[in-house]
């Protein structure tokens, strides 16, 4: 392994639901909605990277009172040092981190839903960090 998680926290959290109205109108509305998940990285010393990996839902449409979540979920890594390749550290960052935080951060953000009412919320078990990556790459 070119590297080891040595911490992990939910660096922010927003779960915002502004009125009655739309917790109630949420599970119809709830197809309205895309999962997003972004990842950044800030270099802390030469050997520690943090990786944030963000995910949340942004509605599809404006028609409709929208909620807002978002959880950044943060991993602390420290590098090998024989790694040098720069795309090494890349593919570290954007496939094999957020691979392995991925489990976690689903499991924070389902509980989250299931806590406030809703049982019945979608969101894949599993993400493709590779191919995600990958297609980045080609555009």
């Amino acid at each position: 392994m070119s590297y080891k998680i040595i911490g992990r926290y939910i660096k922010d959290l927003n779960f915002n639901i502004p009125n009655p109205k739309t917790f109630f109108l949420l599970s119809k509305n709830i197809s309205n909605y895309k999962i997003n998940l972004d990842i950044k990285s800030n270099q802390v010393n030469e050997k520690i990277v943090e990786v944030q990996t963000t995910l949340k839902l942004t509605p599809t449409k404006n028609d409709f009172e929208n909620i807002e979540t978002k959880i950044i979920y943060s991993a602390v890594i420290e590098l090998e040092k024989k790694i040098t390749d720069k795309n090494e550290i890349e593919k570290v960052i954007l496939i094999k981190v957020p691979t392995d935080i991925y489990p976690e951060l689903r499991k924070i953000f389902v509980f989250i839903f299931e806590s406030s009412g809703f049982k019945d919320i979608k969101i894949s078990k599993q993400v493709d960090f590779e191919k995600l990556y990958n297609l980045n790459k080609t555009q």
